[in-house]
């Protein structure tokens, strides 16, 4: 494992910190981070199965299509995805720029532009206030990789080249927990990413609410339970719900309102297109569980 390194001086930092954000890899995927796949200069080896179509540069699709998926998604994905950060191609985005750590909500895992303030990076360099230096135990990625991403955020954490960023119709794109997750752990921050920039002003409880279930014989009954809801400054597109308290184990659901004036849209003012799921035009848009403690 590499030590921490911490310089003071803009372009000293960028250079050297490259040693230590090489730990990306084991940080993201503990158990895979081994940068396989990838030769000396940080490229795809040729006929690899890590290596992706799209040649690896400072920009979002390139990283997924080079590290986060082949290496990192191995173990971050799905409802066991460590600190419930899933990073395959459909949640990476959504669940890194400018989401608050689980571990230190004040910091964002991803602040665009900032790199040296963002969690991933602090606790590449062993400096994070909580938790080891990472990975724990695996091999780096090359710095030549990991200088990509530093540039990604350097550059402002962009979602993706134009062609992959061409303007769809308002809907929920990404969802963690995901529908159907039985979770182990209660989640602290549940993300609903959208194909659009939301409306910020019209991100409340009105709009959406997270619901218990409680299964008592005859009629399960919906219970709400309170949040707080918001959108991501540094990534629009994200809705985060944030548990007043700790989820007890139980069934829950997300629910987004159909009603008149309540419902969500994005920022030109659409509406959601899907059709709605009850008569007052709610959309239950997951179910998971938290599953009791062992």
């Amino acid at each position: 494992m590499l030590p921490a390194v911490r310089t003071s001086h803009p372009i000293a930092s960028q250079c050297c910190r490259l040693a230590a954000i090489a730990l990306l890899s084991g940080w993201l995927c503990a158990c895979s981070g081994s940068g396989a796949g990838l030769d000396s200069s940080g490229q795809p080896l040729s006929g690899s199965s890590s290596g992706g179509t799209i040649a690896l540069s400072a920009d979002f699709d390139a990283i997924q299509a080079n590290v986060f998926t082949p290496i990192c998604s191995v173990c971050h994905a799905g409802a066991t995805a460590p600190q419930g950060l899933m990073l395959d191609a459909s949640h990476s985005y959504d669940l890194l720029v400018g989401i608050p750590s689980t571990e230190v909500p004040g910091i964002l895992r991803v602040k665009p532009g900032d790199p040296s303030n963002s969690y991933i990076i602090q606790k590449l360099e062993g400096h994070a206030a909580v938790g080891a230096q990472m990975p724990l135990g695996e091999t780096p990625l090359p710095a030549s990789t990991i200088a990509f991403i530093v540039q990604w955020i350097t550059d402002g954490a962009q979602r993706g080249t134009p062609a992959s960023t061409m303007v769809a119709r308002f809907r929920v794109a990404a969802m963690a927990p995901e529908n159907g997750d039985v979770l182990a752990v209660a989640p602290a921050l549940i993300v609903v990413g959208f194909t659009r920039a939301l409306d910020a002003t019209r991100a409340d409880t009105a709009a959406v609410r997270l619901e218990r279930i409680d299964d008592a014989p005859g009629a399960a009954t919906a219970i709400a339970v309170a949040i707080q809801a918001s959108v991501s400054t540094a990534n629009p597109r994200a809705l985060l719900l944030t548990p007043r308290s700790r989820l007890p184990a139980g069934h829950y659901q997300v629910v987004l309102s159909g009603l008149p004036g309540a419902a969500l849209s994005a920022i030109d003012g659409e509406l959601m297109i899907a059709a709605p799921a009850d008569a007052n035009g709610d959309r239950i848009i997951a179910r998971f569980t938290v599953a009791a403690t062992p």
